[in-house]
């Protein structure tokens, strides 16, 4: 019987370290060492401090997620790791897997994507906030030449402002209230403005920043009979907006974006596969590694949760380094 080491909530805001045993796999199955896993701010911060609404926990599971919300429940779905059991095809491929924080798991064989070769293990994590901001923009459908604005430099606003640049003619800028995005934001090839300075009469407004302030200011910026894309996910938060205003004398849309489900403009000629595939092919881009700003080891995750679900670190992407045995 082999054994793994694995990251669980054991209550809202309390992460420990578990070890498990692991089964052989089966015919049709992989046996995956990770190398890297990534923390998905947004979501897993909110999962770690218990904020999924009781009407959504069925909805907000993970793949591979073990036990309930809100705790004890082993959560997250950025997991790069090398297959070194399984299908002679597979067999020493580093791959892509929804899978939580473990150091090693077995999973039927098609629910891992091969990572293109040039690619390095540490980047490939995005693959998750790339495949998101996929959907995102399959949702917004931006066009040539269109003035664009994301506001919320986090992971999936990066992610979305970088594939956003790649259009011909297309302005972006990203907004954010931390100046020291700024730098991030010149590494994507983008501009960058804070809330105070944020362009106004854009084609298409995209919030990521998962914050009420940030809603209002996409509809503050967004052209007459324009459209928000609002790609926030806020858990059991109430969010206020002031509607009472120009929101109705200009006609304005907001209009929902989620990972879930590819996105209605794509659904049916793309699989979620082929979302996933696509989002690590458009990773050869080195400027991904922009969003890359912390790493630690494996055994120091419950501690980096609890600083991520604090606010005494603010990392973009944090890493977290399994290559270490347990």
């Amino acid at each position: 019987m082999l054994e793994a080491t694995a990251f669980w909530i054991e209550t809202p805001g309390v992460g420990v370290l578990r070890d498990e045993p692991l089964g052989q796999p089966g015919d049709d199955e992989v046996l995956v060492r990770t190398l890297y896993t990534g923390v998905s701010r947004g979501t897993e911060v909110s999962v770690f401090g218990g904020h999924v609404p009781e009407s959504e926990r069925d909805r907000m599971r993970a793949p591979f997620q073990q036990g309930d919300f809100p705790g004890p429940v082993k959560y997250g779905y950025l997991n790069v790791g090398v297959v070194e059991q399984g299908p002679k095809a597979l067999r020493g491929q580093i791959v892509f897997t929804l899978f939580p924080h473990q150091s090693a798991f077995v999973v039927p064989a098609d629910a891992v994507v091969p990572v293109p070769d040039g690619i390095p293990a540490r980047r490939a994590v995005l693959a998750g906030a790339v495949e998101t901001a996929i959907n995102v923009l399959w949702d917004a459908a931006p066009v040539i030449g269109d003035r664009v604005c994301v506001i919320g430099a986090g992971m999936i606003g990066c992610c979305v402002a970088r594939l956003l640049h790649g259009i011909p003619g297309v302005e972006v800028t990203l907004v954010d209230i931390n100046p020291a995005r700024r730098a991030i934001a010149d590494q994507l090839g983008v501009g960058f403005a804070d809330s105070s300075q944020a362009p106004r009469d854009r084609d298409i407004v995209i919030n990521t920043s998962g914050s009420e302030a940030g809603l209002q200011l996409a509809l503050e910026t967004v052209v007459t009979e324009g459209e928000v894309i609002e790609a926030s996910w806020y858990g059991d938060r109430p969010v206020s907006l002031i509607l009472g205003a120009d929101f109705h004398s200009r006609r304005l849309t907001i209009r929902s974006s989620q990972v879930g489900a590819v996105a209605a403009r794509r659904r049916g000629n793309r699989t979620t596969r082929e979302r996933l595939a696509l989002a690590l092919e458009l990773l050869r881009d080195p400027a991904f590694d922009a969003l890359l700003t912390g790493d630690s080891s494996w055994r120091e995750l419950p501690a980096v949760m609890a600083s991520l679900a604090d606010g005494s670190r603010d990392d973009l992407c944090h890493t977290i380094n399994w290559r270490e045995s347990p």
